[in-house]
């Protein structure tokens, strides 16, 4: 009898990671879209990106060791999406002055450190193990927030600097 709920228990931890990874997803998305809407104030939507921000975090915390591999496929969505939001920030740079192209490049350059931090966390995600898969998690969960930070700041020196 107890082999028959197996599959059950299963099915269960299959539909609770992917409600997961559908949500940290959505989240991203999320960010992305309150980020490029312009129909709300920069404190708005910056204030709507620290929440979303704080709610993917939290819900990261939640992986175990058996799920890293849902939590890596999910850092990398997100590590991608902030590439491509990497990529459109210093686009939208380019296109101004030549002074405040110089007054953005440490912050460009910070937002880049930042970004490649990140992705040396996810390699040693990548390679945790039980032992050290908490700590590794809560560092790349720390660099995560310090990288949607870096980026809620970027926004909002674009949005006062160069007009949209």
């Amino acid at each position: 009898m107890t082999g028959s709920f197996y599959p059950l228990n299963q099915t269960t931890e299959t539909m609770t990671i992917k409600n997961s990874t559908i949500l940290i997803t959505f989240l991203a998305v999320a960010t992305f879209a309150v980020g490029c809407k312009q129909d709300k104030t920069t404190t708005e939507q910056i204030e709507t990106i620290k929440a979303d921000t704080l709610q993917a975090a939290a819900d990261m915390k939640d992986f175990t060791f058996e799920q890293k591999t849902v939590f890596v496929q999910t850092m990398t969505a997100q590590l991608k999406e902030l590439e491509e939001e990497l990529a459109k920030l210093a686009a939208k740079i380019d296109q101004s002055s030549q002074a405040l192209k110089d007054e953005a490049k440490p912050k460009l350059q910070a937002l880049r450190e930042k970004v490649a931090k990140l992705k040396q966390d996810l390699v040693a995600v990548t390679d945790s193990t039980p032992s050290t898969w908490d700590t590794v998690k809560a560092g790349a969960k720390e660099t995560y927030a310090s990288v949607t930070n870096g980026f809620t700041e970027a926004r909002q020196w674009v949005s006062e600097k160069i007009a949209p």
